[in-house]
């Protein structure tokens, strides 16, 4: 494993991780580290732990401010662009396609082990999960899959389950099902929406720079094997996931729906439904803080900069509150 300048720059590297699933297929997947380059930042560093990001799909991981607020918090900031996206991009494999969210398994779980490997990492340090939509729902799965792996979970605007309800998801599952188990890798025809590109890219009325292969405007064709294995895990979460740290949920104040172009979209989730989103996020554990960004985007830390400063002073708050709070790991990860 050796670290090399990443894509994003100054104070960014990155490294391959080739992991084996329960399935024996090996998958590419690149991690991706935010550590200054001068080396008496290194030497006097005394990080409290460290925090690991998981995009959502279709995206990777490109957001140096969020990087940068982490490693102001006092902690070392690693991000995985999962097999399939972003750096991990391969010719011969269908962008952003997975068949069960568990095949994100091994790759985190490398991750993490290269991560408290590192050196200068502290014992006992804590190590939190944070993930961004799909990469939400697969960070909130793994925790349950993995207790006592990690202290904290934060998940900004979090697909937890489909707009309007269950029952939306299961009219769809039901549909999607047969064509998943014959031919998983069957592209649906979908409507295309590049609304919430348009408020976030620089090439068209956002202010963020982005990599159109690794972030395409339309997102990667969906494919039935894929969305299958989003509703899969949909009805986990609806289920309950009995997570046992506490947990931080983001998200926008507002949805904005429809084929059409609306102005609210510049302030408002363009692609989940917020109002399910939040009632998913209760499901989750004993210990969940909801908070709701006014004006927020789909992913709160990529909103209008007055927006995102009142997303990160809540995040703060949270940090200190839990992260920060000295309290006993047991109490804090709720355990009696």
């Amino acid at each position: 494993m050796e670290w090399t300048a990443d894509i994003l720059g100054t104070d960014f590297q990155s490294c391959g991780i080739d992991a084996t699933g329960s399935d024996g297929v090996i998958r590419h997947a690149t991690l991706v580290r935010h550590r200054a380059e001068n080396q008496e930042s290194m030497k006097t560093r005394q990080p409290q732990g460290a925090v690991l990001f998981l995009h959502g799909w279709s995206d990777y991981f490109f957001n140096t401010e969020l990087a940068g607020f982490w490693a102001a918090q006092g902690y070392d900031f690693y991000a995985l662009d999962m097999h399939n996206h972003g750096r991990s991009l391969q010719t011969d494999m269908p962008g952003g396609y997975v068949a069960n969210l568990m095949d994100y398994d091994a790759e985190i779980n490398q991750a993490l082990a290269i991560i408290r490997d590192e050196p200068g990492t502290p014992l006992g340090g804590t190590v939190t999960l944070m993930g961004h939509s799909t990469g939400g729902l697969v960070a909130a799965l793994w925790a349950s899959r993995h207790p006592g792996s990690i202290q904290f979970l934060i998940l900004d605007s979090p697909w937890l389950e489909m707009h309007g309800s269950s029952l939306v998801r299961r009219a769809a599952q039901a549909m999607v099902a047969p064509i998943a188990k014959l031919r998983p890798e069957t592209v649906l025809r979908l409507p295309e929406r590049g609304f919430y590109f348009r408020s976030i890219s620089s090439t068209a009325e956002g202010e963020w720079s982005l990599d159109e292969k690794y972030r395409p405007p339309l997102a990667f064709p969906v494919r039935a094997g894929w969305l299958s294995a989003v509703f899969a895990g949909h009805s986990q979460v609806a289920r309950g996931l009995n997570l046992d740290v506490p947990v931080l949920v983001l998200t926008s104040s507002a949805s904005a729906n429809g084929m059409v172009w609306q102005e609210s979209m510049r302030r408002s989730d363009a692609v989940l439904d917020v109002g399910v989103i939040a009632l998913r996020a209760m499901a989750l554990g004993r210990s969940v803080t909801l908070e709701r960004i006014d004006g927020g985007l789909h992913d709160v830390f990529l909103s209008a900069p007055p927006v995102r400063k009142d997303a990160y002073a809540r995040l703060e708050r949270w940090i200190k509150g839990f992260m920060q709070s000295g309290a006993p790991a047991d109490v804090q990860q709720g355990e009696q």
